[in-house]
């Protein structure tokens, strides 16, 4: 059985790199494109370590750990999920496509599907902007597919890192479950 730490633990004991390396990872990353509030940051880690990612990027002006605020959001995570902080965005995202990965952005523009409808090859980046402007011209002409939710309200759309939760549990689910 797999063992699960509780924030406490998370927070406050060094890493155990055995049952580090011992988690199966998805094949599943989250780029975070110049996302600055360190509470989204924070709980993207929380995110990536749910649904056992790969690797989060933090391109562009993304705030980067160690950072007391990203430490507590996070509840320890970041030291448990690995992950790696890129200047720009562009050589990234072209590295993951020579690497296989199906680029998806989560933005809300014209050509977007619902996140429902996409049918994602795995391995998948998905693809996070900030929190005011979205994600670049540049990355969302890079995506492969752009992944949009419903908003039922009057709100334009969700906080980033909710939005990621819907649409990384989704493809997490479907990548899970055969």
């Amino acid at each position: 059985m797999k063992r699960h730490l509780n924030a406490q633990e998370l927070r406050h004991q060094p890493v155990n790199l055995q049952l580090r390396q011992r988690i199966k990872r998805s094949p599943m990353v989250f780029v975070l494109e110049n996302v600055i509030d360190t509470y989204n940051i924070g709980s993207f880690f929380r995110l990536a370590d749910a649904v056992a990612a790969e690797k989060v990027y933090l391109a562009g002006r993304t705030v980067a750990p160690p950072n007391v605020k990203i430490h507590r959001a996070s509840v320890g995570t970041w030291r448990w999920v690995p992950w790696e902080q890129k200047r720009q965005t562009k050589p990234l995202l072209l590295e993951l496509k020579k690497r296989g990965y199906q680029l998806i952005a989560v933005e809300q523009v014209k050509i977007s599907r619902w996140y429902w409808q996409i049918k994602p090859n795995f391995p998948v980046a998905l693809l996070l902007g900030n929190e005011s402007r979205g994600l670049s011209s540049e990355a969302v002409a890079l995506a492969d597919v752009c992944a949009k939710l419903p908003m039922a309200g009057i709100n334009h759309s969700l906080n980033v890192y909710a939005a990621a939760a819907v649409v990384g549990y989704h493809f997490y689910h479907l990548y899970s479950q055969p």
